[in-house]
């Protein structure tokens, strides 16, 4: 059995966009030449991304997602090269409000994918989640979307802290919360979980060209719960932060989001 156990989670940016196909494809040859056992990926809005990147990635034997109208619900998809023993999708039971540009997120049909599969004798159960989009990028404790978020996150933390004590909980994704805001902070106190990289100031999201630069964040993050009984380092950072050569000689981000990347090693 491996003694260290690495992720990556990644907002991949699959919107129905040209280049979004070639963008995918220079996403599957990296991750087949990655060397993690699992990648869980968010924002997949068609079936056909999702069916690309299960098979231009055939060393991730496993994979799960769950079927909707249009794409995976969520836009979820984790990827695996190690077996999946359970899994499941819970949907959030707030996602917003029709009549808003939350429709967007309902017709996504935002949830959690949850699965879990053993590390020798650590169970680990993972949270591929993507949390409701702030379109307004007002994260004020009565904002109309922060009030949503605030819904989900507490849904989220319940699911978490319902989970076995001697199991290692890893919940990722795209949480559309910027680090050190009070639904952040009140999120990690309600669910038991730790960031790796609370202390980092670099942001994940990659405002556009054009786009006031405050709204580069960091809203991307993988949370960890140790169980008590296994010593454990944890190493995590940023990638997939460079460009790369997408089509025709071009170079371009995979995404406007950076990856994130985690190295568990059995002490």
């Amino acid at each position: 059995m491996f003694n260290t156990f690495s992720l990556l989670t990644f907002n991949c940016f699959g919107l129905w966009l040209p280049g979004t196909k070639q963008r995918l494809l220079t996403l599957s040859q990296q991750l087949e030449k990655s060397p993690y056992q699992v990648v869980c990926v968010q924002e997949i809005q068609l079936h056909s991304y999702q069916d690309l990147l299960v098979k231009r990635c055939p060393s991730f034997a496993y994979s799960y997602s769950e079927r909707y109208i249009h794409c995976p619900k969520g836009g979820l998809l984790t990827l695996s090269r190690v077996p999946i023993e359970s899994k499941t999708f819970e949907p959030y039971q707030e996602r917003g409000f029709w009549y808003t540009p939350m429709l967007a997120d309902r017709l996504f049909y935002k949830g959690m994918l949850i699965t879990k599969m053993d590390w020798g004798n650590i169970p680990i159960i993972i949270f591929n989640t993507h949390i409701l989009a702030n379109f307004a990028g007002d994260w004020a404790r009565h904002g109309m979307y922060a009030r949503v978020e605030e819904k989900q996150l507490e849904q989220l933390a319940e699911a978490v802290r319902a989970q076995s004590g001697d199991s290692l909980i890893l919940v990722v994704g795209d949480f559309n919360v910027p680090r050190g805001s009070w639904l952040y902070e009140n999120f990690l106190t309600r669910s038991g979980l730790t960031d790796p990289l609370a202390k980092d100031p670099r942001p994940t999201l990659r405002a556009p060209a054009g786009i006031k630069s405050h709204y580069s964040l960091a809203i991307d993050y993988i949370l960890v719960r140790l169980p008590h009984e296994y010593a454990l380092n944890i190493h995590c950072d940023l990638c997939l932060s460079s460009k790369y050569s997408i089509s025709n000689g071009h170079q371009g981000y995979l995404s406007d989001h950076d990856g994130i990347e985690i190295q568990i090693t059995k002490v």
